[in-house]
């Protein structure tokens, strides 16, 4: 019999990078996207049964349970800036944290009308723990967020485990370290790197500013992130887990790699550093013990840094020389 899941946010990276694997899986995937917004990834999305859904919508949710019937849902939509969350906090909190707490009462209030239930997975983020917290942290590390989005999203990993513990919901949360793609969005500084690589190469910009580079982040590829995604919700018993590759690399390893990879050996003279891109309580480095997820559900992060940045570069320099942002051709390797 086919399983139905629900992926909100099925616009974004990770949103189009878990359709697809389930799609691949045999699933029927409905999606959502936000009302009235582009959608630059529908080149991505064939097959995906696609729904307009503000989340903040608890009425419209409780529609696309009872049209569906989904036997999984995947919350990946939210307020994902953590620089901008600090201009956004009312919304942050809505989207990011009472939303959640609306989306887990809806699937209650499900189970007690059917019997039933679908499987939930919540996407929390390593922000949780805040700047100071020591290498590696875990599910047990405490949490400190220092930005308005790592509260919303502490506040909705905790909203989760509290409707696994007190009411028996099968839900999951993946705290997810930072994670790639070329579908990365134009406004994150991965992307900014490489599309500025790829155009320095091709003679079509001078320089690219950039804030702080000795910043680290534990930087993994998104389509292995997605597939620990479903096999949470596949375990028997659900659960929560860091989703990390253990190893720090900093803003400037990412910047050398992707000026390497375009035949540019010394990339400084074309950075410029703008005191005002950098970030408020920007957190150092931290870095996932993802052993729980490996040992619990066999998975680990298989593709390495120096491959990510290669295959961002490659789509990139497919992007500028085409003119075509978006293919599905970009993800048939």
């Amino acid at each position: 019999m086919t399983r139905t899941a629900l992926v909100t946010g099925a616009g974004g990276q990770d949103g189009v990078l878990l359709a697809r694997h389930l799609l691949a899986g045999g699933y029927r995937v409905v999606g959502t996207v936000q009302p009235g917004a582009t959608a630059p990834m529908l080149p991505y999305l064939d097959g995906v049964q696609l729904e307009p859904h503000d989340l903040r919508d608890a009425a419209g949710l409780d529609r696309l349970l009872a049209a569906h019937e989904p036997d999984e849902v995947y919350n990946l939509a939210g307020f994902t800036s953590v620089g901008a969350s600090w201009d956004a906090e009312e919304l942050v909190h809505e989207v990011n944290t009472a939303a959640v707490e609306s989306m887990l009462d809806s699937l209650l209030a499900m189970r007690d009308r059917t019997g039933a239930a679908p499987r939930f997975f919540q996407a929390s983020s390593s922000e949780v723990f805040g700047p100071r917290a020591p290498n590696p942290q875990d599910e047990s590390t405490p949490h400190a967020p220092a930005s308005p989005y790592a509260v919303s999203k502490s506040r909705a990993q905790q909203a989760t485990v509290r409707a696994r513990q007190d009411h028996g919901l099968f839900a999951c949360v993946g705290i997810l370290y930072n994670h790639e793609s070329p579908l990365r969005g134009a406004g994150f500084v991965t992307r900014k790197i490489v599309r500025a690589a790829v155009e320095i190469s091709e003679g079509r910009r001078d320089a690219i500013s950039l804030g702080n580079l000795d910043v680290s982040r534990d930087w993994g590829a998104a389509r292995d992130y997605v597939t620990a995604m479903h096999l949470a919700l596949g375990h028997d018993e659900p659960g929560d887990y860091v989703l990390a590759t253990g190893v720090l690399r900093s803003l400037q390893d990412l910047l050398e790699l992707a000026f390497g990879a375009v035949g540019i050996a010394d990339p400084w003279p074309y950075v410029q550093q703008d005191p005002a891109l950098m970030r408020k309580a920007d957190a150092p480095g931290l870095s996932g013990d993802a052993s729980r997820a490996r040992e619990v559900l066999g998975w680990t992060a298989a593709t390495s840094f120096e491959q990510l940045v290669a295959e961002m570069v490659e789509v990139e320099l497919q992007r500028v020389r085409t003119g075509v942002e978006e293919s599905a051709e970009y993800l048939r390797r």
